[in-house]
C-alpha cells in the first residue's frame, strides 16, 4: 500500500528507522486494529495507533464521557463530557491523523457479536476493567485465530503480555493463552471494584502506551513478540520485571482436552458481574 508525499513527510521518523521503514509503514497503512474499551488503556493505544499511521482502527466501547474519566482517558476532553466514547474518540484520531479511518462500534462487546467483530481485524487489543470481558475477548481471539494485546491497571501497578495461543512456538508447543496465565476469575468480592480503589492517571498512560509499542511491533515484525512473557510495571519503585509464562496442557481453551468449545459459556454474563480493575493476583 502505498504512501503519498504527505505520508511520508508525516512519517519520516519511521520511515529511517531500519526495523521499519517503507515496508514497515506500509503494512502499518494497511493494518487493522480493533480496540476493545475507549477508556485509560485505550485512549494511549488509540491515540499512538492513530499518530503511527495504523490504516484502520475499530473502537468498540458503549460508555459515555464523564468528567471524572479526564484524569486518565486522554482520547477525550472537557467539551465531550456527554458524548459517546467511540464518537470522541474518533473525532480526536480526525485531528491528529486524518489519514487513519476510525470505525466505531458503540455497543458492548458479548457472546453474541465477539466473533464477528473481532473477525473484522487484523489484530486486537483489550483494555477492558473487568474479567468478564477479559475472558471473552480472549477466548474468541482464539477461535477467530488472531493475536490479542493485553493489559491491565491497578491504583500505581499493571500488567502487559501479548497472546496468540492459536499459534505455535518453535518447538511446536503454542503459545500460551490467558487461561494459561489465570485459570478462572478470582471469586467476587475479592478483587476491589473499579470505583473504590482508584488510579494514578499516568499510570494508565504507561501501560497502554506498551500495549501501542507491542501492537506496533505485531504489525511490523520488529524486536521479539511479548508473547510467552508477562511484564510487570510497579509505579511506585520505578520497577519493570519480566515473567516467562507457558502453555498449560490442563488449561480450559487450547488444552489437550479442552472444555470451552465456543463462547456459550459467556452469554448472559455482562461485564458488571465481574467489575474490577487491577492485576487479577500478585506475582
Amino acid at each position: 500500500m502505498a504512501l503519498t508525499a504527505e505520508e511520508i513527510q508525516r512519517y519520516k521518523r519511521h520511515l529511517v528507522l531500519r526495523e521499519i521503514g517503507g515496508q514497515g509503514q506500509q503494512s502499518l497503512k494497511a493494518a487493522r486494529v480493533l480496540v476493545v474499551g475507549a477508556g485509560g488503556l485505550g485512549s494511549p493505544v488509540i491515540l499512538y495507533l492513530a499518530a503511527a499511521g495504523v490504516g484502520t482502527i475499530g473502537i468498540i466501547d458503549d460508555d459515555t464521557v464523564s468528567l471524572d474519566n479526564l484524569q486518565r482517558q486522554v482520547a477525550h476532553d472537557t467539551p465531550h463530557v456527554g458524548a459517546s466514547k467511540v464518537d470522541s474518540a474518533r473525532e480526536m484520531v480526525a485531528r491528529l491523523n486524518p489519514h487513519v479511518v476510525v470505525e466505531t462500534h458503540g455497543t458492548r462487546i458479548d457472546a453474541s457479536n465477539a466473533l464477528d467483530l473481532i473477525s473484522r481485524y487484523d489484530i486486537v487489543t483489550d483494555g477492558s476493567d473487568n474479567f468478564a470481558t477479559r475472558y471473552l475477548v480472549s477466548d474468541a481471539c482464539y477461535f477467530a485465530k488472531k493475536t490479542l494485546v493485553f493489559g491491565a491497571v491497578g491504583p500505581f501497578d499493571g500488567h502487559i503480555t501479548t497472546l496468540k495461543p492459536h499459534a505455535r512456538r518453535p518447538d511446536g508447543t503454542p503459545w500460551p493463552s490467558y487461561r494459561c496465565i489465570f485459570p478462572e476469575p478470582p471469586p467476587p468480592g475479592t478483587v476491589p471494584n473499579c470505583s473504590e480503589v482508584g488510579v494514578l492517571g499516568a499510570v494508565v498512560g504507561v501501560v497502554g502506551t506498551l500495549m501501542a509499542t507491542e501492537i506496533l511491533k505485531e504489525i511490523t515484525g520488529a524486536g521479539e513478540s511479548l508473547a510467552g512473557r508477562l511484564v510487570l510495571y510497579d509505579a511506585l519503585a520505578t520497577r519493570f520485571e519480566t515473567v516467562q509464562i507457558g502453555w498449560d496442557p490442563e488449561n480450559a481453551l487450547s488444552g489437550t482436552q479442552p472444555t470451552v468449545a465456543d463462547l456459550s459459556e459467556h452469554a448472559g454474563f455482562g461485564p458488571d458481574a465481574m467489575c474490577a480493575t487491577g492485576p487479577q493476583t500478585n506475582f
